[in-house]
């Protein structure tokens, strides 16, 4: 978020954690992205805010209670309000449990797979609203072909990435695997290291593929312990998440840092990928 709407956000997840009798006398900034994501002192919770334009906050909360229910690693909402999503000065805020971070911080990639391939699991016995992979393939193409979103590309960038895009989705929908619901993007930035093991966060980009797709934006390693994993698939759907992060990365409102440079660097790994195919 941009600096006065960020102050704006604080202000109002603190006096929501405090109407709800959760001391919020301090807020620790943990990410800052479309949403913000705050531990609330001496309080100890977390906070999710979102404009409400922007938001899905009730469907985040809803999925996470029925996953855990589920007996899924995953983040829940804190047990000590009521778990649903608040409006307050333009914003929509969720309350989260913290969890203390445990070393490594970094999950390894067995425990990973182990604690991915269990939320699949669990995820295959939930009915939630979800679109299908695609849907993602279809919004960056459009991107691309609205030159005053992504000005920086020039016609040779910009006709690879569109042919990375339909042919590698045209390539994954023959391949004819199972799909089900998905995290969307579980990469590490969305899985928590704790007492309990590795949990799963955000829920905003859940939706429906082959397993093959979540498993391409977690770490290089993590899908050779993946149980029956298809590698020719999750090198296609590596590839065709790697052509969407790059037309994110030349969104010319992308706020990424260091942005050009990814975007520069991930077009050279997919010429390099389209020699391959």
């Amino acid at each position: 978020m941009r600096e006065p709407e960020a102050v704006r956000a604080v202000a109002a997840a603190t006096s929501l954690a405090a109407s709800l009798g959760l001391p919020a006398d301090e807020a620790a900034v943990l990410h800052d992205s479309n949403k913000l994501t705050l531990r609330l002192l001496p309080a100890d919770t977390v906070a999710r805010v979102a404009p409400v334009a922007d938001q899905v906050a009730a469907f985040e909360v809803g999925l996470a209670r029925r996953l855990a229910a589920a007996g899924c690693p995953v983040g829940a909402p804190d047990p000590r309000v009521e778990p649903r999503a608040h409006e307050r000065d333009g914003f929509v805020i969720t309350l989260w449990t913290f969890y203390a971070p445990v070393a490594p911080y970094e999950v390894r990639p067995a425990g990973f797979a182990r604690a991915l391939a269990r939320l699949h699991a669990g995820m295959r016995h939930v009915d939630a609203p979800a679109p299908r992979f695609t849907e993602r393939v279809e919004r960056a193409r459009r991107f691309l072909a609205d030159h005053g979103r992504t000005p920086g590309l020039t016609p040779a960038d910009r006709a690879l990435l569109q042919e990375t895009l339909g042919g590698t989705a045209e390539w994954i929908a023959a391949r004819g695997a199972p799909e089900q619901l998905l995290h969307g993007e579980p990469h590490p930035g969305n899985v928590l290291a704790t007492e309990a093991g590795p949990l799963f966060i955000d829920w905003e980009t859940c939706c429906r593929g082959p397993v093959e797709f979540d498993l391409a934006h977690a770490p290089e390693g993590v899908g050779a312990h993946y149980p029956g994993v298809d590698a020719e698939l999750l090198r296609r759907c590596r590839l065709l998440v790697l052509a969407i992060v790059t037309v994110w990365r030349w969104d010319r409102e992308d706020l990424f840092p260091d942005g050009h440079r990814l975007g520069l660097e991930q077009l050279g790994r997919i010429r390099a990928a389209a020699t391959e195919n």
